[in-house]
């Protein structure tokens, strides 16, 4: 049985009535007991519906149950030992983790009145529901981290995990690349920035003489497509998650107050401290970014375009041209874009659209590399820079796996993760044997002639 390493889908925890929108209602009762914990036949059928509508459920009704009921034991008897050993989170850390979560939910479903709408519930009730999901996602987290903490994997226990895969079970590996980059950042004049910064003096103004409010203002003004939607509100965070220049603001700030304008590397901001609480503040904000002026974006595409021209004539190599002209820090090791999840310089084409979903120097480029062939190089390309800037850039492709059988010289690293899981799957199974013997774990007598993974010793 595959195991998932996430302990807890939060997403499935947030959304149980949207499941009780599609099915009747189950008649509840208690199928386990965990400590002083307990399982509920219909958290159990909410999220196998949940897995139903997501085409998550694979396998028969009763082998996708085991599983989910598996994880909630799992997730009980993390939950049963964080008590036993003290474990805790502060009411601020929990805020913290809730927020982050929603945000992350409401880009998903597009906003937050679309959320509202689709789980038929208001922002203050969807929270409610997601607190202590937050919580227990946060006390797990560190006891797995603790379960974990010297799980490793040697070289000989890679190779002995690759050979014990029978040959006909290898997986076909999609084809990798390796991709190096010269990037033009043209830059800001003082003259647009000046002009941005006068615009939100304006945007200020109006909203210190009541002529509107400040999440008004935010929706119809702010660059931040995030929080703009929501009024330009934050929602409470701790010091480190935001800019240092924004944080010195932020964090001096009176409830209410509205503060100058603020420079950071994302742009320009006006903020507006909601709420402070012990180390959290919660504030709302309005970005407006200086642009890069059309004449500097023409000039640096016309210098690549010349760049380019002396690489495909043989006259500079790439990793010469991005020494001498790249603007970008990848320079220093030759122009190669990383993975951002993975920190290896191997991309698939799969990556690089899960990772444009969240790193806008990512956008775009699963189509260009889908369409050249190693070594050759690109025309000037428009991107968008981490901090939302213009730039143009230079792609090639410096090295390409194509479809293969996995093997371990081209597929250390992959194989490397699938052995280290292994073996991280075995840690909590030998974990869950050992606790399983001293804490008290009951089963209704329906479920026992479920295929568990881990062995249980149910009372």
């Amino acid at each position: 049985m595959k195991r998932n390493w996430i302990i807890i889908t939060l997403l499935l925890l947030a959304l149980p009535t949207m499941a009780q929108n599609h099915e009747p209602q189950v008649v509840d009762k208690v199928v386990a007991v965990v400590g002083k914990n307990i399982i509920l036949q219909s958290e159990i059928e909410n999220q196998y519906i949940q897995y139903r509508l997501q085409g998550m459920a694979e396998g028969t009704g009763k082998e996708v149950r085991a599983r989910i009921l598996e994880d909630l034991l799992l997730q009980k008897l993390m939950l049963n030992q964080a008590e036993m050993d003290s474990i805790s989170v502060t009411d601020e850390q929990v805020e913290a983790e809730l927020n982050r979560r929603l945000q992350w939910f409401m880009s998903r479903f597009g906003s937050k009145e679309k959320m509202e709408a689709q789980l038929g519930k208001s922002m203050s009730e969807i929270k409610d529901e997601v607190r202590q999901a937050s919580k227990d996602y946060m006390l797990q987290e560190q006891v797995q981290a603790k379960i974990m903490e010297n799980v490793t994997v040697t070289p000989q226990e890679i190779k002995d995990f690759f050979y014990n895969i029978p040959k006909d079970s290898l997986p076909t590996i999609s084809p990798n690349y390796e991709i190096v980059q010269i990037v033009k950042r043209p830059p800001v004049s003082i003259d647009e920035k000046l002009q941005v910064k006068e615009r939100l003096y304006q945007i200020r103004k109006r909203i210190l003489e009541g002529e509107s409010s400040f999440s008004t203002m935010a929706v119809l003004y702010s660059e931040d497509p995030g929080s703009a939607r929501q009024g330009g509100e934050l929602g409470f965070t701790g010091k480190g998650e935001f800019a240092t220049e924004f944080e010195n603001v932020a964090f001096n700030l009176r409830d209410g107050e509205i503060s100058d304008v603020v420079e950071t590397q994302f742009g320009f901001h006006i903020i507006q401290l909601i709420e402070k609480r012990d180390n959290m503040v919660n504030c709302r904000h309005i970005l407006l970014t200086a642009k890069v002026p059309v004449e500097a974006l023409e000039k640096a595409q016309n210098q690549l375009d010349s760049v380019a021209q002396l690489i495909r004539n043989g006259d500079m190599t790439f990793e010469e041209a991005c020494k001498k002209f790249s603007d970008d820090d990848s320079k220093n090791n030759g122009g190669y874009l990383s993975n951002a999840a993975t920190g290896s310089n191997w991309l698939s084409l799969q990556d690089l659209r899960e990772l444009e979903q969240n790193y806008p120097e990512y956008q775009n480029l699963a189509f260009v590399i889908s369409r050249l062939e190693v070594g050759q190089v690109s025309d000037p390309l428009p991107m968008t820079t981490n901090e939302s800037n213009d730039a143009f850039r230079l792609i090639m492709i410096k090295r390409k796996i194509d479809t293969h059988q996995a093997n371990l010289k081209d597929d250390y690293n992959l194989i490397q993760s699938w052995a280290l899981g292994q073996k991280r799957q075995q840690a909590i199974g030998k974990w869950v044997s050992n606790r399983a013997a001293k804490a008290y774990i009951r089963l209704d007598e329906t479920y026992k002639d479920y295929d568990f993974y881990y062995d249980w010793k149910f009372q």
